[in-house]
């Protein structure tokens, strides 16, 4: 996305009938000939920095391949607000932050021959479906699938790694308590622990349709789908295997 891309380049069909309608009402309107001559009111750069913005919301999740919906609101400005007139097309950029996300800030400038720059506040919410508790849960609790759902949330207001899959959280450590309906984040997970080293485990060996088990013992701790030492006790080698169970460890033929 080029930032300093004239903004009258980006506008949907909904807005240019926006501002076909503003020019008709401040630059047209036989009462007031000295406002339309003159000066740029504060609805054009509240109109300007929606239609910018939802331009760079839909490029930022069309290039992010983040699916969502949003909804934006412009700040109101002082009505008494009065730029000069641009002779030329008004431009907008992306002031603050670098992802059109939660509040933002546009700065929307003319370069004519009376240059000027207004810095507008917006906000951007961004909803997406996130992981979040159905209950209260307990620290060091492991999550099970009726401990978490799919809710709509606003991501521009998270900091923290939200989760969008119920998969990504069902078997992980809790590393702090949580209230029921509350977002789960990477913060509040750790890998939960489900073979200790001296456990027993079966070991699989796969190839094809061929399974062969044997037994082993396990040379160090590790969660679901880490890699950890195990020694089988036929052979009495040591070897790598992948955990896929609490007791369940598999390597390839």
């Amino acid at each position: 996305m080029n930032a300093k891309t004239t903004f009258s380049r980006r506008l949907t069909s909904n807005y240019r009938r926006l501002l076909y309608g503003l020019s008709a009402l401040f630059f047209l309107n036989p009462g007031h000939p000295a406002v339309a001559d003159s000066v740029t009111l504060p609805d054009l750069l509240i109109g300007v920095t929606q239609g910018f913005l939802e331009f760079t919301v839909e490029d930022y999740l069309a290039t992010s391949q983040t699916p969502g919906r949003y909804e934006i609101k412009v700040n109101q400005l002082d009505p008494r607000l009065r730029m000069p007139h641009c002779d030329k097309e008004l431009t907008a950029t992306l002031e603050s932050p670098a992802q059109p996300l939660g509040r933002v800030t546009v700065r929307v400038r003319c370069d004519g021959a009376s240059p000027w720059t207004v810095f507008v506040p917006a906000q951007v919410k961004l909803f997406r479906e996130v992981v979040t508790t159905t209950r209260p849960l307990k620290r060091a609790g492991i999550i099970s699938p009726d401990d978490v759902m799919l809710r709509e949330r606003d991501i521009g207001q998270i900091n923290q790694g939200y989760l969008t899959s119920v998969d990504q959280a069902i078997g992980q450590k809790l590393v702090r308590p949580m209230v029921a309906d509350q977002l789960v984040t990477l913060v509040h997970l750790e890998q939960a622990e489900v073979v200790r080293k001296g456990d027993q485990v079966v070991i699989s060996a796969r190839s094809g349709t061929l399974n062969v088990k044997m037994p082993g013992e396990a040379l160090s701790n590790g969660g679901m789908s880490e890699q950890i030492r195990v020694k089988n006790l036929n052979s009495q080698r040591v070897i790598k295997a992948r955990i896929t169970a609490p007791g369940q460890v598999e390597v390839a033929m």
